[in-house]
């Protein structure tokens, strides 16, 4: 005989995931003080936007190392199987922290690897082209940490949606689920892309988060391999002197190769703007750094009327669901492959009408990190050799170039 009083694990992992969603959907509370306070909400911390597929890995685990930027007191996760051709099916998702090691280690911290769940499901299926977002997981997530999402496949499922990528060292167990080992000896492979973990969310203080919408700029080539040298996440970074309640997470939406017009390394910029940015959990800001590959693709776009018509469209579609736009200026290529005295023209055509008004703000990158001497050029200081793509250096010059006053109001 069952007694009411004494709830089974799954009752209890479902008693959990009804308070802490009770806790996520309170606005405000009265304070000791009888002013409205905030209460704590849900918030994007990291991101990695689908960029493409891979062969699928069955019976494999992956070990996926994220970093956040704010923290909360639990987590959630967000998988996809968007760009996938089949079901997808996952029979174990788990989340903890990394252990901190040199060089970076597939390990956890003991005591802090949970088990995630779908509606109390410890497994779950995904359909094509959807994402699946998982229940609350009670765990003390800091800023700037990393975080260790492992997923098991046990069967084929077709190709695997992935970030390709990731500047970061992910590990790949071949055989087995290891999603619930602590120590790391099983992953003994290492992957550079982030496989069906497209987001995680926190539970904090947190006023929401900015997305940084672009290309290869944005999501971070020509940075150090593994050092979170983005320039989303040094925007991150300079934020960290602010309270946690005024300290927005910064979500990196950049796909190497993407395009402001038309499809390409994945869906265009305006194709993916819903499922990229506006879906995005308290998403507030956006900033666009998107259009230097339609000027330098096959074939180039040098008509200025067709960038600013895009722009429209992703503020209007950014209005229409209460987010700011921050517009930035597209920076130098000058000596990469692509470019030409013309499309250097239309280049500066289309950062004219930029700093013209199209936009709530303006991200003046292009006079952050132009030689001023040759000023279709990136500084050398700037240059990580393709005369494209940014150092570190250059990456704080971009997000050195970000108002911080703008971003959440």
């Amino acid at each position: 005989m069952v007694h009411p009083h004494r709830a089974t694990g799954a009752r209890r992992r479902c008693l959990a995931v009804l308070v802490l969603t009770l806790v996520s959907t309170a606005a405000t509370f009265p304070g000791t003080s009888g002013r409205p306070e905030t209460a704590p909400r849900w918030t994007g911390t990291w991101e990695a936007a689908p960029s493409g597929t891979a062969p699928a890995l069955p019976g494999a685990s992956l070990r996926n190392v994220v970093h956040t930027s704010v923290g909360g007191s639990a987590a959630r996760v967000r998988i996809t199987n968007r760009l996938g051709t089949a079901p997808l099916r996952l029979d174990a998702v788990t989340v903890a922290l990394q252990r901190p090691a040199a060089p970076a280690s597939p390990d956890a911290v003991p005591g802090s690897l949970r088990t995630a769940t779908f509606a109390g499901a410890t497994s779950v299926t995904v359909p094509p082209g959807q994402d699946r977002v998982t229940d609350p997981v009670r765990l003390k997530v800091p800023a700037d940490a990393n975080l260790l999402v492992t997923v098991h496949t046990p069967t084929d499922c077709g190709p695997a949606t992935y970030h390709r990528t990731a500047l970061q060292a992910n590990f790949l167990a071949r055989h087995g689920n290891r999603a619930d080992d602590t120590a790391g000896a099983a992953f003994t492979t290492k992957v550079s892309h982030w496989y069906y973990v497209t987001g995680v969310d926190v539970l904090g203080p947190a006023p929401g988060s900015v997305v940084a919408l672009g290309d290869s700029l944005t999501d971070g080539n020509g940075s150090s391999y593994g050092a979170n040298h983005r320039w989303p996440d040094l925007l991150s970074r300079r934020l960290r002197g602010r309270p946690p309640s005024r300290r927005p997470g910064v979500l990196n939406a950049g796909v190497s190769g993407n395009r402001l017009l038309r499809d390409g390394v994945g869906p265009s910029a305006l194709a993916r703007l819903d499922a990229d940015v506006l879906s995005r959990t308290g998403a507030r800001t956006v900033i666009v750094l998107e259009g230097v590959n339609d000027l330098k693709g096959t074939p180039p776009r040098a008509d200025p009327g067709a960038f600013v018509r895009a722009y429209r469209r992703i503020v209007a579609r950014a209005h229409a669901h209460g987010l700011r736009v921050i517009g930035a200026t597209l920076t130098p290529f000058g000596g990469s492959r692509g470019w030409t005295p013309a499309l250097e023209g239309v280049r500066r055509e289309v950062n004219a009408l930029i700093r013209g008004g199209l936009f709530d703000a303006v991200a003046d990158f292009d006079a952050a990190v132009r030689d001023p001497t040759r000023p279709d050029r990136i500084r050398p200081a700037y240059d990580s050799g393709d005369h494209l793509h940014f150092n570190d250096a250059g990456m704080k010059a971009l997000a050195d170039a970000v108002d911080p006053a703008v971003l959440t109001g």
